[in-house]
């Protein structure tokens, strides 16, 4: 099996060498910027997109002129690359099977990165100790800015391809791709398990287990608010209001960075401990989706809704969903999504979907033959069968009259 993963390390840059970063993600998003202005204007003209190629000669001539030759200043290959991120967008865009957005301009101090495509440029000095026996930081070698020290958190395990530089919450982090092959794993355990992602828990599985729920929002939402009342009392762009803006940045940092965390230990556990997952099939953004209508049809309980969203959202079931996939793969495992429709209604036990056997959050109470169980792990069991058996699961209901009398019962077909 071949496998590509990123590592992630701290980096800590002297002043000058944060100038030069700060440069250097500068000139990029410049490069972007300018070359999709270009392309637009193309476009709206009826004239298509220019290739890839083109934009590179583009790019030649703007390092070799004298109104745009700071971008000399700053490495090329990351401005090379982001020419060929832009020309991938742009194709995404206009591809019929599968379109994507439209790629937009990039705004100063969003998402600021840049990547070293090429590993033959990029050297990495992992000696801990100088010649006087000194501790020292291990250093990576980034063209045009030099030696930067980081923190090596773990371990780099592969050849390296390429590395993506990026600033989040006042820092610089180097993203390192590697690869490596390794044999087919075969997981050391052989038992399969349903789970049910929710707001009480984060994760219910079919055999009892329980994940408390991601509460980093929701912690720090009094202090968040705070300084953002702060934020709006000063001069907007003035030195205090940038220093207010990067509380605000990095306390968002930290929200983000508590999630991932529990997420990472979750995702670890489950996907060591069990050969195969099954999960529904969510469609996330749907259901966090605003309640807020229109003026004309304006929605109702608005406020309910967004605070189920908030909570939602702060689960992260998208990210719980890609880091049990990959990790499951690494470990010789399998992830299943099967449709989530009466996954809460069924009743394990008779097959029979019923509104009313779920009356309250926590308990499942089936009307028709008395079986009661969590309603969480009751609707886990449901998701595990649907996976194990697909052709039932997926098989359409159908209306059955209940015993007494209760109208919208439905059973899945045997």
């Amino acid at each position: 099996m071949l496998i590509r993963k990123a590592v992630r390390y701290r980096l800590e840059p002297t002043v000058e060498q944060e100038n030069l970063l700060t440069r250097a993600v500068g000139c990029v998003r410049f490069v972007w910027n300018r070359a999709l202005a270009i392309q637009k204007s193309y476009l709206e003209q009826g004239c298509g997109i220019l290739s890839y190629v083109d934009m590179a000669k583009c790019l030649t001539a703007w390092r070799g002129s004298q109104a745009f030759g700071f971008l000399s200043e700053s490495p090329i290959h990351p401005q090379q690359q982001v020419l060929r991120n832009l020309d991938r967008a742009l194709k995404d865009a206009f591809d019929k099977r599968s379109p994507k957005r439209f790629p937009v301009f990039k705004k100063k101090g969003l998402h600021d990165s840049m990547r070293y495509p090429d590993p033959e440029q990029i050297k990495i000095d992992l000696c801990q100790q100088d010649k006087e026996g000194r501790r020292i930081f291990p250093r990576i070698f980034l063209p045009r800015i030099g030696w930067v020290k980081f923190r090596k958190s773990c371990m780099i395990g592969g050849e390296i391809r390429n590395v993506t530089v990026s600033r989040s919450g006042g820092h610089w982090y180097a993203a390192i791709q590697i690869e490596k092959e390794i044999p087919d794993p075969v997981h050391p355990a052989s038992t399969a398990v349903g789970g049910d992602r929710g707001v009480a828990n984060l994760l219910t599985l079919s055999d009892g287990t329980m994940f408390l729920p991601v509460s980093a929002y929701r912690d720090m939402q009094r202090k968040l608010a705070k300084e953002q009342r702060d934020l709006a009392r000063k001069v907007k762009f003035s030195a205090n209001w940038k220093k207010q803006k990067a509380k605000i940045t990095r306390l968002h940092q930290r929200i983000a960075d508590i999630r991932k965390t529990v997420l990472h230990q979750v995702s670890t556990v489950i996907s060591k401990n069990h050969a195969v997952v099954v999960l529904e099939d969510l469609r996330v953004q749907n259901m966090t989706s605003s309640a807020k209508g229109t003026a004309v049809q304006p929605g109702r309980k608005v406020r309910q809704k967004s605070g189920l969203n908030k909570a939602i959202l702060d689960q992260g079931w998208g990210m719980l969903l890609r880091l049990l996939e990959y990790k499951l793969q690494w470990t010789g495992g399998m992830l299943y999504r099967v449709p989530p429709e009466y996954t809460s209604q069924i009743c394990p036990v008779c097959g029979v979907v019923d509104a009313e056997n779920r009356k309250t959050q926590a308990t499942f109470h089936c009307r028709h033959c008395g079986h009661t169980d969590h309603a969480d792990v009751n609707a886990a069991k449901n998701i595990l069968a649907r996976g194990l058996h697909p052709a039932k699961g997926l098989h359409p209901v159908k209306e059955l009259q209940s015993t007494a009398g209760h109208a919208g019962v439905a059973c899945f077909a045997a």
